[in-house]
């Protein structure tokens, strides 16, 4: 009895994982927030849009921002294979609470001691933290929403229930 009771509760928190409705704004919210983090992402693993590589990325977290390296390989895993996540819609929960913490983190860490405002000017001596705000809004709202209309998500939770919804 206890095993039947446990694997039910066990199922019950995976659908929950996954479930999600079939609206436009957790797409919309999704796409937006892995499209403007996967650049982040690949300037941190390969190095692309001028970014230095996993080696130099890591290395200048670990030593210079004295970032601890479980922290620092959470945070590139979050950039690089979160966003490629929420792009596909798997694990869209899971993958912006990555994004929100590794922004918060940032915020806190970095960006904080250069003020609110990002350094559209040039006059900053680095940026701002409004842009971090927004991401991290945005990640709770597609905590609580799930992935969305298109998201393989929405698939699993079909699959598993006969039903999308989350109502």
């Amino acid at each position: 009895m206890y095993h039947y009771v446990y694997c039910k509760i066990r199922e019950y928190k995976m659908r929950k994982l996954f479930v999600t409705d079939d609206s436009w704004t957790g797409l919309i919210l999704r796409l937006g927030l892995g499209i403007v983090m996967v650049p982040h992402g690949m300037q941190k693993v390969f190095g692309w849009f001028g970014g230095f590589g996993l080696p130099v990325t890591f290395s200048y977290m670990t030593n210079m921002e004295h970032i601890p390296a479980i922290f620092a390989a959470l945070a590139i895993i979050a950039e690089s294979l979160g966003s490629v996540a929420l792009i596909v819609g798997v694990l869209s929960r899971v993958a912006a609470f990555g994004i929100g913490i590794e922004m918060v983190v940032a915020a806190l860490m970095v960006h904080v001691r250069n003020g609110f405002f990002m350094n559209w000017s040039g006059h900053q001596a680095g940026e701002g933290f409004e842009f971090h705000i927004l991401m991290v809004a945005i990640s709770i709202a597609i905590m609580i929403l799930g992935g969305g209309r298109w998201s393989v998500d929405g698939i699993i939770a079909s699959r598993g229930n006969g039903t999308k919804s989350q109502k």
